[in-house]
């Protein structure tokens, strides 16, 4: 989710019903060496205390950006949560991420490290395994819950396969009944009907969201009103875009005018199934401003309103 759940998308999370929010992927060392990774760490005040995520292979490290942020922390930050399930190339290439997954004594240094320097609970994300020849996900379960972790939030793919095919519900429930600790599910909750779904089918103990709610953040709505067996109702195409142009306004406030071009990934999901999607999405992109853009959808969502 790193470059779409910064921190004006997480504060529309959290204003349609998300409990808990985390930053984007930060880098251990990109935030000790002075690079870009600091600005990712700012929160929105809807969204406080909320987790963040550190990636890194390095114990040395990882524990001195933990000891730095928590005593930075001023009630911002509930907790830090490492990330050893990112599958892309650029992180995994340098054995970071989930390619921990093939090092598990690795993985349990870096943990126990933050663990240890950390003022804050510590959980850890992480995907079923490496490849459908290595699911190790329960042993590793296991080995973060000895290493201190908190929590841990898993992910029911391998890294070979990313985001395609199903996500496992079966090894999630294998690893809650392994456990003390809480469990939380991740992977293909797009609704109120799949998180009731992974709720039954493995015992979890919460329910994490990622790509379900890109351009449907109303689906953290929906999945409450499921678990409190209420009825829904699902907002209409000039309500989701009237939503995207208040996400815009955001980014512009946080971000400056390069917010436009943060905002055209995220367009292509708000108008996902509506009439004349395609030819929109195409010319949003072009949009050089974000005054423009925000014509353009206002334009669009009169013309399907008709």
């Amino acid at each position: 989710m790193a470059g779409f759940t910064d921190m004006t998308y997480r504060s529309i999370c959290r204003e349609h019903g998300c409990d808990f929010t985390f930053t984007e992927m930060i880098s251990a060392k990109g935030l000790k060496y002075g690079g870009k990774s600091s600005d990712l760490m700012a929160t929105a005040p809807n969204e406080r205390p909320c987790g963040i995520q550190l990636f890194g292979r390095e114990p040395d490290i990882m524990a001195e950006m933990a000891r730095r942020i928590c005593g930075e922390n001023r009630g911002e930050l509930a907790l830090i949560d490492i990330n050893m399930g990112c599958p892309a190339p650029k992180i995994t290439g340098n054995g970071e991420g989930s390619a921990l997954m093939k090092e598990p004594a690795a993985a349990a240094r870096v943990i126990e490290a933050v663990v240890k320097a950390s003022g804050l609970p510590v959980s850890v994300k992480f995907r079923k395994g490496w490849d459908g020849d290595h699911v190790n996900c329960v042993d590793f379960a296991r080995m973060a819950e000895s290493s201190g972790a908190a929590f841990v939030t898993i992910h029911g793919r391998t890294r070979d396969q990313m985001y395609s095919g199903a996500a496992d519900w079966d090894v999630i429930a294998e690893a809650k009944a392994a456990l003390s600790i809480p469990v939380i599910g991740n992977g293909d909750v797009t609704d109120g009907s799949s998180a009731i779904a992974m709720k039954a089918r493995t015992g979890c103990d919460g329910v994490m969201i990622g790509r379900g709610a890109l351009g449907s953040p109303y689906v953290f709505e929906e999945v409450k009103a499921a678990f409190a067996g209420v009825p829904y109702v699902p907002p209409s195409d000039a309500e989701r875009l009237d939503l995207a142009i208040s996400h815009i306004k955001g980014l512009v406030a946080h971000k400056g005018p390069r917010g436009v071009i943060e905002m055209r990934k995220h367009i292509a999901y708000y108008v996902r199934g509506m009439k004349g999607a395609s030819v929109f999405r195409t010319a949003a992109t072009l949009a050089p401003t974000p005054e423009a853009l925000i014509e353009m959808i206002e334009e669009y969502r009169d013309k399907i309103s008709e």
